[in-house]
């Protein structure tokens, strides 16, 4: 690991965020020398971020424990673009309304990571509607768009995917890294930063904004940036079989979060630990040494410390004692997820088929009839192979709800209204 002299690449390179830097001795000397600003931008696609955009916040949140002044850039403007990164299709363009909605759904995430306010290192979150929307195209172009080059711009990862896979790039979306790299140069006049940190994905437009500052104020900027995470199996950070791992409790419970960091492979345990936790590094190297049963204990305090980050140390509390009742215990935890069910449904009596998809472990009747034909169906624990099975009130333990269970990590309470 490369020794640093700035607290804040010290701190970065040693939890593992460092993947690319345009001048990394700049960048150090500058970090030594006094307070850098950094900045992330985050456009507003969706009511939420999610565990896929976690990394780039806990950058945020370490910069700012180094020292640094953080600043949350709400890409309001570019979101009207639509960023090609990584995409194989045009995003679908939302109206004005959806990204003002989308917007103050996602700055309640950032509050959980950062301090914000007036001081020399508090947070500040912006947005680039505020420029880029009082632009004179024809004038932008030519005091802007003289600077970039198309050959250049063609060679672009995020060009190259579409344009090798014969998908369209939309003329506006081309304009995509114009605009980012504005915003880079923008916020270094208004705010004096000089860092933007990202995923690798982002690093030609990034140097793009990096080059536009030098070229039109002489500025000397600097690029950071993180590997793109996928699990050791390859999988994307972020998505599951059940869709995206939002960072809103109001899309996705904690119980729900916790799980899914508790289900970490074996051999992400100790980078998870190091990126996504305030883990001491220290401990960090014992728990990944565990193997077996013993690298349980490992996930837990991943998934407890990752969970009291997003949902408050409370909450994470109740996920690891709801764990430890269901799992360890042998019990029937009230903290497990509960789907309410009209009680003259189940006087009548509800097919068990019926009965998973209502909760949720199935998304239809025939994977409901999959689940129960391979053995991980369970009802009150016992496990379920008649797929004709009726549950009604008669099953209800003695709290008045029935457990349902999808495997040994998935359950739920149907509770009769």
């Amino acid at each position: 690991m490369t020794e640093f002299k700035s607290n804040f690449l010290n701190l970065m390179s040693s939890r593992g965020y460092i993947h690319q830097c345009s001048d990394e001795a700049g960048l150090d000397a500058a970090a030594s020398d006094g307070i850098v600003t950094a900045y992330i931008g985050y456009d507003c696609t969706a009511k939420s971020l999610h565990v896929g955009n976690l990394i780039s916040i806990m950058m945020l949140r370490k910069l700012q424990q180094a020292g640094g002044k953080p600043i949350v850039l709400m890409g309001g403007g570019t979101t009207k673009v639509g960023d090609p990164s990584g995409k194989d299709e045009s995003r679908q363009l939302l109206t004005e309304e959806d990204i003002a909605a989308n917007k103050k759904s996602i700055q309640k995430v950032f509050e959980k990571f950062l301090t914000f306010g007036d001081g020399p290192t508090d947070a500040i979150m912006l947005d680039n509607d505020v420029w880029l929307s009082e632009f004179n195209y024809i004038s932008f172009l030519r005091d802007y768009g003289r600077h970039f080059s198309v050959n250049r711009m063609l060679s672009f990862d995020s060009v190259k995917l579409r344009l090798d896979r014969e998908q369209p790039l939309s003329f506006l979306e081309f304009n995509y890294m114009i605009l980012q790299a504005y915003d880079f140069l923008e916020l270094y006049r208004r705010h004096g930063c000089t860092l933007q940190m990202g995923g690798s994905d982002q690093w030609g437009n990034i140097i793009n904004g990096i080059e536009l500052g030098r070229r039109t104020d002489q500025a000397q900027l600097y690029a950071l940036t993180t590997e793109l995470l996928t699990t050791s199996s390859g999988a994307k950070m972020g998505k599951t079989a059940q869709g995206a791992v939002w960072l809103d409790a109001e899309m996705l419970s904690a119980w729900e979060y916790w799980q899914f960091w508790r289900n970490t492979e074996d051999s992400d345990v100790g980078r998870f630990l190091r990126l996504f936790t305030e883990c001491p590094l220290e401990e960090i190297s014992r728990l990944e040494q565990l193997e077996g049963a013993e690298l349980n204990e490992a996930k837990k305090i991943l998934a407890t410390q990752a969970t009291a980050l997003v949902h408050g140390e409370e909450a994470a509390a109740d996920c690891l004692k709801t764990a430890t009742e269901t799992f360890e215990s042998g019990g029937t935890s009230q903290n497990l997820p509960r789907i309410d069910v009209p009680a003259e449904s189940l006087k009548t009596g509800i097919g068990i088929l019926e009965a998973f998809v209502i909760a949720g472990l199935a998304n239809s009747n025939s994977e409901a009839r999959r689940l129960v034909q391979g053995g991980g169906a369970k009802l009150n624990d016992a496990t379920v192979s008649d797929i004709k099975l009726q549950i009604s009130s008669e099953d209800a333990v003695h709290d008045g709800t029935i457990k349902l269970s999808s495997g040994k990590k998935k359950h739920v309470l149907l509770k009769p209204v």
